[in-house]
């Protein structure tokens, strides 16, 4: 790296949430209406893979399987 070279900011920056009891609360009812996971993770602002990585450590499923 040249001397005055500057590092580029990080963009997208990941930032964790824990789950509340709330939020699996809602993850269960979502599941029930097997509601698609792509809806899902927009109304709860997290990815795709958090909410498939939470269902699968609650043992439920998730989005609507044909």
């Amino acid at each position: 790296m040249a001397k005055n070279a500057k590092k580029s900011p990080t963009k997208n920056k990941t930032v964790r949430r824990e789950y509340t009891k709330a939020d699996v609360k809602e993850l269960r009812a979502h599941s029930k209406a097997k509601t698609p996971v792509a809806k899902i993770a927009k109304l709860t602002k997290r990815s795709e893979g958090s909410l498939r990585q939470k269902a699968l450590k609650l043992g439920i499923r998730l989005g609507h399987q044909r």
